[in-house]
């Protein structure tokens, strides 16, 4: 009972927590969450005697204060006055729509405030600070002031679409803001095995695009693209090189086994001319198994260098190991097949099969070192985004 009880008493909570007049929110000078609390209590009850006293004290209290607060920021020197004014006028008209959104709530404030043509003025002038301190910080040479230019643009162009050359002025911030970065195609010396890192390569340069998307501050190019945008002078560029690359000699191995086991199992017992009961008998199960082991081993390194394209200056240089163990195993086995594991069932299900060729191999040991590689260079170059 006490359970039942509890649990009707915290709905009872609950429910009289999302009824809030917006009384507390008032006292705490909250107005916007105040008057929708008692907005949304008066169109469910319009009669009830808080949600219209918040309604009525707190809008007017509300709309003194913004008042003020739009007063105090105009007459200040703070370089994005009319974007901070700007907020509090879509404040002041979100307050007003609540109001005018519930007729009991009209009933209170008959003529809510709404910022009409003051609005689209501040929003012009909200875009035109914006504009300027974009101009003011892409006068500046460093590559940061110019990631300042371009959200700065960004927000004039989100207030006023297309405001004056806004958009040919986001655009040169972010070139000048952004690293173009050359990803060299891999060189690989070693051409005993007539092995070819190009799907390596593609899939290195396609996961580097999908961490940098064309919203970012870095940008990666092939050479061919770099050649056809007229990148001449990229800022740095990415040399990969594979070296000691290696096939191992295949290695035969056999491992021959006794199995032995005890299991348990229901036999049938004649208990009478006409009658039969199920026993559990332990039986001992023997068998021999032999598993043949085939393996071939491949290794090697890449190395990765990052360069300044102008001072060919060496800022990074790493070598990034990589192996990949192929194995299969198959067997002979002779005796009851009761004493077989899962494991040596699969085993012996196998067939013998030669070796995969050199570039099956290359690709299985570039694998761990595609994901090392791209961890690298992204934990490098998210500094410039």
């Amino acid at each position: 009972m006490w359970k039942k009880n509890w649990g009707y008493l915290i709905v009872v909570l609950f429910l009289l927590g999302a009824c809030s007049s917006g009384k507390k929110a008032l006292e705490k000078g909250n107005y916007i969450e105040a008057i929708e609390k008692a907005v949304n209590r008066l169109s469910s009850d319009p009669n009830n005697k808080k949600a219209q006293a918040v309604v009525r004290n707190g809008y007017s209290m509300g709309m003194d204060y913004y008042q003020e607060e739009i007063d105090h920021i105009l007459s200040g020197n703070d370089p994005f006055k009319w974007g901070k004014t700007l907020n509090i006028m879509n404040r002041v008209n979100h307050l007003s729509n609540l109001i005018r959104r519930v007729p009991a709530a009209r009933k209170i404030v008959s003529s809510p405030k709404m910022y009409s043509s003051e609005l689209s003025e501040a929003t012009n002038r909200a875009a035109e600070e914006r504009y300027q301190a974009g101009l003011i910080s892409l006068a500046r040479p460093a590559r940061e002031d110019a990631k300042d230019a371009y959200y700065h643009f960004a927000q004039a162009d989100q207030l006023v679409p297309s405001y004056k050359d806004v958009l040919e002025k986001m655009y040169e911030a972010k070139d000048r803001a952004t690293i173009h970065v050359i990803l060299e195609s891999i060189a690989f010396p070693l051409r005993k095995y007539e092995l070819s890192a190009e799907f390596f390569y593609e899939q290195v340069i396609n996961r580097m695009k999908q961490l940098y998307p064309s919203s970012s501050f870095v940008a990666f190019y092939t050479p061919i693209e770099a050649e056809k945008q007229q990148l001449d002078y990229p800022d740095l560029v990415v040399r990969m090189e594979f070296y000691d690359f290696f096939v191992g000699q295949p290695q035969h191995f056999e491992k021959q086994e006794n199995l032995d086991r005890i299991v348990e199992r229901e036999v049938e017992v004649k208990v009478g001319r006409d009658s039969t009961r199920i026993e559990k008998r332990q039986e001992r199960l023997k068998g021999k198994i032999k598993i043949i082991s085939d393996e071939v081993v491949s290794q090697g390194l890449l190395n990765v260098k990052i360069e300044e394209f102008r001072t060919q200056k060496l800022i990074l240089s790493e070598e990034v190991p990589g192996e990949f163990l192929w194995r299969n195993q198959y067997g002979i086995f002779v005796g009851d097949e009761g004493v077989l594991t899962k494991e040596q069932i699969q085993i012996l299900n196998n067939k013998a099969v030669p070796p995969p060729a050199p570039q099956d191999l290359f690709v299985e040991f570039t694998r761990p070192i595609y994901a090392r590689l791209t961890d690298r260079l992204n934990s490098y170059f998210r500094k410039y985004n």
